[in-house]
């Protein structure tokens, strides 16, 4: 498991795009046949991906969590944004289609990753944050998950909101996570632009095409900077930075927070004119 120490706002002043990618972004890490996981020292937000294919892929507690299983002190938010798969909490079995999400609690010593099919397998995406208690484990359908149309064409940020783990759906100790999705010809997240200090915000993209990208706006509203970003990349935003973005085509990204709470409106805004 690589551990990912953040940079605070001084230190991100002189940092090269290098260090920038090196510090803020999350590549590679899915990999079919394989689980890959990076720690994040900010929030202790543990995140990556499990590509099962021929077998099931058990869930392992690194030597980087001093834990005795993966859950003993954490939850798990696990998003399958690939063919219809499984996952096993204990004796219990899930089955899950594309864009459905199952959280787990703390506290369950076996967890597992199948897919159902070989040719179209199940790609999980997982961010985990430490629990202070132990909440039942949720299957929440794409249907279920309180879609929020947003934005417009003329603005070019047209999008669905959809909220899977959050205050009114699926509980957990402090893991928010949900789904954004541009319709064709939008291509803006976020924007305007916000920051919330009282938790941090992690953004992965999808649906993006080979050749396409996101250039992902982040640091404080007057000191901005891009990171270019691939399918499936994995962007850690801290609290005193902005979190928005503009592809090359329309995409998907899942937001996940965990912190201080769970509302999800508890945002500083940054408006435009103000960004730098």
């Amino acid at each position: 498991m690589k551990t990912v120490l953040m940079a605070d706002p001084a230190r991100y002043q002189r940092m090269t795009t290098e260090e920038l990618r090196e510090t803020f972004l999350l590549s590679s890490l899915c990999e079919p046949g394989k689980i890959h996981l990076s720690y994040v020292d900010l929030d202790r937000a543990v995140v990556g991906f499990a590509a099962p294919v021929d077998a099931p892929i058990a869930l392992a507690a690194s030597p980087e969590l001093r834990a005795a299983y993966f859950t003993e002190r954490r939850e798990l938010g696990a998003l399958n944004i690939g063919g219809r798969g499984v996952i096993r909490v204990g004796e219990e079995s899930y089955d899950l289609e594309n864009l459905d999400l199952l959280y787990i609690g703390r506290g369950h010593p076996e967890v597992s990753f199948a897919a159902k099919s070989k040719d179209a397998p199940a790609v999980f995406y997982l961010l985990s944050y430490p629990a202070h208690a132990s909440y039942p484990a949720a299957l929440v359908r794409k249907e279920e998950a309180a879609p929020t149309t947003l934005g417009s064409l003329e603005t070019c940020n047209k999008r669905t909101v959809c909220k899977y783990i959050h205050l009114e759906g699926a509980r957990s100790c402090q893991l928010v996570m949900g789904v954004t999705h541009l319709e064709a010809g939008s291509n803006w997240n976020t924007m305007p632009p916000h920051t919330h200090m009282r938790r941090s915000e992690i953004y992965m993209y999808f649906n993006l095409a080979k050749n396409a990208r996101v250039m992902h706006f982040m640091g404080p509203p007057a000191e901005t900077r891009h990171i270019v970003m691939a399918d499936k990349d994995v962007a850690v935003s801290p609290g005193w930075s902005i979190h928005a973005g503009v592809g090359t085509e329309a995409y998907s990204f899942c937001w996940g927070m965990g912190g201080e709470n769970q509302d999800y409106a508890d945002m500083d805004p940054a408006p435009v004119e103000r960004l730098r």
